[in-house]
């Protein structure tokens, strides 16, 4: 039989969720870039998955309407992905990596 020590699980507990507010914060200092089009479209994104900016180079606003929204959606989609991959980075700091690998797909309200 274990014995669990319940006041240590709460402690622990705690700590882990004040970790989890300070990454929180981290992430929105982390900024991410995604392009397309050979870099004439950029969007930065935070650790939070915000889009911060989008910049297009003049030079493609010749073309066709439809080609720079491909890039848009393109750069945008490779921003977020960026993000999200640094997300999971932080969290994995914190969390030495548990949650992503528990079942269920458990998810920490907040994040």
């Amino acid at each position: 039989m274990v014995n669990l020590n319940l006041g240590n699980l709460m402690n622990q507990l705690r700590n882990v969720q004040k970790q989890l507010e300070k990454v929180q914060e981290e992430l929105e200092t982390v900024v991410v870039e995604g392009s397309a089009g050979g870099s004439m479209v950029k969007v930065k994104a935070n650790g939070k998955q915000e889009i911060l900016s989008v910049k297009i180079d003049p030079e493609i606003l010749r073309e066709d309407i439809e080609m720079i929204e491909e890039m848009v959606v393109a750069a945008v989609n490779q921003a977020v992905k960026k993000a999200q991959e640094a997300y999971q980075q932080k969290i994995a700091e914190v969390t030495g990596g548990i949650f992503p690998q528990m079942p269920g797909g458990f998810k920490i309200p907040g994040l």
